[in-house]
């Protein structure tokens, strides 16, 4: 990883996000029929329609998803202490359910991960030039993803013009709260759980995407075939026998000597296509990210399926 500086982060926040897309107006519409079938003037039809939505609303699939992942995460961040966040953020790509729990408002450095961002954004220019990346580029992206190569990773940063060229990127994919490490120190990106979400529906599926077809497989391809020993993180959640599509982060800070350790990608859980992202720092250790990091894909995963 590159050199290492002291990273800025906001204040951290602990929030839970739940969304159901096809069924979210569901309760809200019934209850306003009920109510309109009840006749106007009817005290008890009223307060029967808005019982019953709120029963509805507090048993729906929605309620349950967010209950479960609020006290999976509230259980597998207690007692962390003031210097460690962690934040996860997924989403069902079947059902349109969509969760996320921790530190959401933290930005955090993204160590590795961000290498995904940079190939998106080498093939976003080659798009913008009516080009295609030449083979020498290919192959440095192969490096950079499943090797974790980070004078790969380094090489197509400058080609794609460094800071500016990521943060350009990033705009067009719908990146908010993306921040390009500065002086070359690409690792040095910081990002939120719901970025890397934006980012990986914008590799994974052709909604509002800014990347064709032949750039999101080739992404997709390259993050299906990360060497076995990267292939932590967010392949805790997927189902047996299935590919994960991942990209992994690690890196110890040397101002205080504690980890950042990330996940992002898609899996199969449950039968359902599910991207997840999950961000950790103020760690102890590697492997301390790294058990946390499957825990919370897990959580997370489980949530927006159930």
């Amino acid at each position: 990883m590159s050199s290492d500086q002291q990273t800025t982060a906001a204040p951290s926040t602990q929030s839970v996000a739940v969304t159901r897309a096809r069924a979210a107006t569901t309760p809200s519409a019934s209850a306003s029929a009920s109510a309109s079938a009840s006749g106007s003037g009817s005290g008890s039809g009223s307060a029967k329609a808005s019982a019953s939505a709120t029963a509805s609303a507090s048993d729906s699939p929605t309620a349950t998803a967010r209950r479960s992942l609020d006290d999976a995460v509230s259980e597998l961040l207690d007692g962390d202490g003031d210097a460690v966040h962690g934040a996860v953020a997924a989403l069902d790509l079947d059902s349109g359910t969509t969760a996320a729990s921790g530190a959401t408002a933290h930005r955090f450095a993204t160590a590795s991960i961000v290498k995904v961002d940079i190939l998106a954004a080498l093939l976003l220019q080659a798009q913008d030039r009516g080009e295609q990346p030449t083979a020498a580029q290919l192959a440095t992206a192969r490096a950079m993803i499943t090797q974790s190569d980070n004078d790969a990773a380094g090489d197509l940063y400058a080609a794609i013009g460094g800071a500016d060229g990521l943060d350009a990127a990033n705009r067009r994919l719908g990146l908010t709260a993306t921040t390009a490490g500065a002086d070359g120190y690409w690792g040095l990106t910081e990002t939120t759980a719901a970025d890397q979400l934006r980012l990986l529906r914008a590799v994974f599926t052709a909604d509002g995407s800014p990347l064709d077809a032949a750039s999101r497989g080739r992404i997709q391809q390259l993050m299906g075939a990360v060497e076995d020993d990267q292939a932590w993180g967010v392949s805790a959640a997927a189902d047996s026998g299935t590919t994960s599509y991942l990209k992994n982060g690690w890196l110890p800070r040397t101002s205080t000597g504690l980890w950042v350790v990330n996940s992002i990608g898609e899996v199969t859980h449950d039968g359902h296509r599910v991207l997840v992202a999950v961000l950790g720092d103020g760690l102890a250790s590697e492997s301390a990210g790294i058990a946390r990091a499957r825990s919370l894909a897990e959580a997370a995963a489980s949530a927006v399926t159930s």
